[in-house]
């Protein structure tokens, strides 16, 4: 039985040809989400605006018939604003957060009246916490704090692996990647909480994996084709890695677009951002990665560097 191939192993497509321009737009886009990020804001959630918390657990004779749905249900249609449901415990509680309210501290007793007005006695209600705005700049800052960590992190792992061309072109794929999905966030007012910070951390570490994979085979090229142009051997990496890239984004597109569609409310905010988070960066492996090489390449060392049980490259620059 033949393997599944969505493309060939033998394809000569002239990625460079199309990079540049594609380049340019990428530069564009990220200045626009840049803009966006400036003038329209995200939709924050209540984790970095703070709000109320209500703990409740649904009475014995309500257990079966209440569900998290039909509660997230309810709370939605109050009116309220930013509201979050969340399962907790093995017994079945349930938190619900309601964003800061227009009025001050008495909108925000409102709010909590209206929610127990809605659910009466069906549930048992175990206490209500505010969550107040020193928390959340906590956990803003720390999200932050956390992406910027991993791209140094990242820089100085690709520093040592490769050379100081790769760890750029890598990072600069990185911030490619979170600043058009930030863009995105921005357009389309998906709600920004910390689940949205762990989508974000999940693209990085899935664009890193695939960046790396196309720069080994760069490095892998620069030692066996010395004599070749660097926009061919960047084009021959780019063909050489193409259907594993495609395999590996497709495959994962598919297992996202199932969780997207049946996982559920709670799972659709982190899968749109994983799924745009593929796709820009399986993108920016070939139109941002790439021509940074080639504008670089000219500062590439490509001397060959054998490694244990590497056979050394003709002095022409062929395979051997």
């Amino acid at each position: 039985m033949k393997p599944l191939r969505f493309v060939p192993d033998s394809t000569n497509i002239k990625f460079m040809n199309v990079a540049r321009p594609g380049f340019v737009a990428s530069i564009a886009a990220v200045i626009a989400s840049v803009v966006l990020f400036f003038t329209v804001s995200l939709n924050y959630g209540i984790d970095f605006t703070g709000g109320t918390e209500i703990l409740v657990k649904p009475t014995p004779e309500n257990a079966q018939t209440l569900s998290i749905d039909e509660m997230r249900s309810v709370v939605s249609g109050l009116g309220l604003g930013s509201t979050e449901l969340q399962e907790f415990g093995s017994e079945g509680d349930v938190a619900i957060r309601i964003g800061l309210q227009d009025g001050g501290e008495e909108a925000q007793q409102e709010a909590v009246a209206k929610v127990k007005d809605a659910f009466g006695v069906k549930v048992d209600y175990r206490a209500v916490n505010s969550l107040g705005s020193k928390v959340s700049g906590e956990l803003a800052r720390d999200g932050i704090l956390a992406i910027l960590l991993s791209f140094v992190a990242i820089m100085i792992y690709i520093w040592l692996r490769f050379e100081w061309q790769f760890a750029i072109g890598t990072v600069a794929t990185l911030i490619h990647d979170v600043a058009l999905t930030i863009g995105l966030l921005c357009l389309v007012r998906v709600q920004f909480d910390l689940t949205s910070i762990a989508a974000i951390l999940t693209i990085v570490g899935y664009s890193l994996n695939d960046t790396v994979v196309v720069f080994d085979r760069f490095r892998e090229n620069l030692r066996k084709y010395k004599k070749m142009p660097f926009d061919e051997m960047v084009d021959l990496s780019l063909n050489q890695t193409l259907p594993r890239t495609l395999m590996t984004s497709i495959s994962t597109l598919g297992a996202l677009l199932a969780l997207y569609i049946f996982g559920g409310e709670v799972l659709r905010g982190f899968t749109f951002i994983m799924i745009f988070g593929v796709l820009v960066g399986t993108y920016s492996s070939i139109f941002i990665g790439a021509p940074l090489l080639s504008f670089m390449g000219a500062y590439v060392d490509r001397t060959p560097k054998p490694e244990p049980g590497d056979v050394p490259a003709e002095a022409d620059g062929t395979q051997p």
